[in-house]
């Protein structure tokens, strides 16, 4: 009890002090206008931050998706390269156009005939050559694939207003493998 009476009898003593004062604008006593000028600049700051993260959650989107693209080219020339010579045209295009699809799903898009498809709108195209000459070597047979998506135009992620004008008009990949 005694310590009690002596903690709150130094607490008076120091706010009597004449040493100890507060100044008025410590954080103890913050006044109503200090208050409102911080809620103003956490409204002036914010939607800039909201921005800059919708920005690099689009643009770091839309680099995973390129790097699709290019695999799925990829995948789609190596399908026609591996399947047996013997095999005709329409069978080679079908196993590429799965490759791609396989490639592509987790993205939703998908290459129905010549066309890049993302839910029902068409957004791109895909383009397969699985017995054209060699661009490099005319006397060889090479197996072109190709992938074209509009993204500016037709972005995976709605755009945040103002942003779209960062991101790249269209997203091209092509592969060329020799076949046999």
């Amino acid at each position: 009890m005694t310590a009690v009476m002596e903690a709150s009898s130094a607490r008076r003593s120091l706010a009597r002090s004449p040493g100890i004062v507060r100044p008025e604008g410590s954080p103890s006593r913050r006044s109503e206008r200090e208050r409102g000028a911080a809620m103003v600049e956490f409204a002036l700051v914010l939607p800039v931050f909201v921005a800059l993260v919708f920005g690099i959650v689009s643009y770091g989107y839309m680099l995973s998706y390129r790097q699709a693209l290019g695999q799925a080219a990829s995948e789609g020339a190596r399908a026609v390269a591996i399947v047996p010579s013997g095999m005709d045209t329409a069978t080679k295009t079908t196993k590429s156009r799965t490759a791609i699809n396989d490639a592509l799903g987790g993205y939703g898009v998908t290459c129905s005939g010549t066309n890049l498809v993302h839910g029902s709108s068409t957004d791109g195209t895909c383009s397969i050559q699985p017995n054209v000459a060699c661009p490099a070597d005319a006397t060889r047979r090479c197996a072109v694939v190709t992938v074209t998506h509009a993204y500016r135009a037709n972005p995976l992620v709605p755009s945040f207003p103002g942003l779209g004008v960062t991101l790249p008009q269209n997203l091209t990949y092509t592969s060329v493998v020799e076949v046999n």
